[in-house]
């Protein structure tokens, strides 16, 4: 059965989250400002029918984000994802809120493989930047001349433990992580594939919001950023 991670938490502004009128150029724009006006229920989609995340009272604050719905206005939860709440029970406020921009490790960090200093899985994840524009080949096992995403993964963890081959088998293997902010560097990551109606691809991530791994619709080896709603929607899994 397909499982999401989910934590129908309203985003709080604590922490790394800072107010600004203008996103400056270290800094990623999550989205308005906003404050419920009364009492309302956070969907999962932009119908009353949908499935309840998290019930407003006034004056809470929120991330706002625009979506297509006349009705809905898109919530940016606490673990990444959106719910959704009526436009006529929120304010939008003059200002954005935004977050550090997610800084990716550098490759010249990598540890050397050869020198057997991959002794842990941040440092297995770190090294994946190693190979960054090795090309994508289905079934590849070369992390050089073409890999594809399981045989990346595999061939990473392979001084840790010995995964299986696909990404299906993998994300069976290891202890769950069911929540975004709990991730740490070397966790692997499954996402699903809606076409093959199972998890078809993985990678591992890096911390800082991104993950490495080898996708065929970058050509090869290559970062992403987990917070991309692209990725969000389909990550089904996160093992360590």
């Amino acid at each position: 059965m397909r499982t999401r991670i989910l934590i129908a938490l309203v985003f709080s502004l604590t922490g790394a989250m800072s107010l600004a009128q203008d996103a400056s150029a270290n800094k990623v724009v999550l989205g308005k400002l906003g404050q419920s006006v009364k009492s309302a229920v956070i969907y999962a989609s932009a119908s009353s029918r949908s499935r309840i995340y998290y019930r407003l009272k006034p004056y809470e604050y929120l991330v706002l984000n625009e979506s297509n719905s006349k009705t809905y206005t898109r919530v940016l939860l606490k673990n990444g994802w959106f719910g959704y709440v009526r436009r006529d029970a929120v304010a939008v406020l003059p200002y954005e809120v935004t977050n550090s921009k997610p800084v990716i490790p550098q490759a010249v960090s990598a540890p050397n493989r050869a020198s057997g200093s991959v002794t842990s899985r941040g440092a297995a994840a770190i090294e994946g930047l190693r190979y960054i524009n090795t090309p994508y080949k289905w079934g590849g096992n070369d992390p050089w001349k073409g890999i594809d995403c399981s045989g990346f993964v595999k061939y990473l963890t392979g001084p840790i433990m010995n995964l299986p081959r696909t990404a299906s088998e993998q994300a069976k293997v290891g202890q769950s992580i069911y929540k975004l902010e709990d991730l740490i560097a070397g966790d692997r990551l499954y996402f699903w594939d809606s076409r093959r109606g199972k998890i078809g691809h993985t990678g591992m991530y890096l911390g800082n919001g991104y993950f490495v791994h080898s996708s065929s619709g970058k050509g090869g080896v290559s970062t992403d950023y987990l917070g991309a709603e692209k990725w969000r929607k389909i990550l089904v899994s996160a093992r360590r």
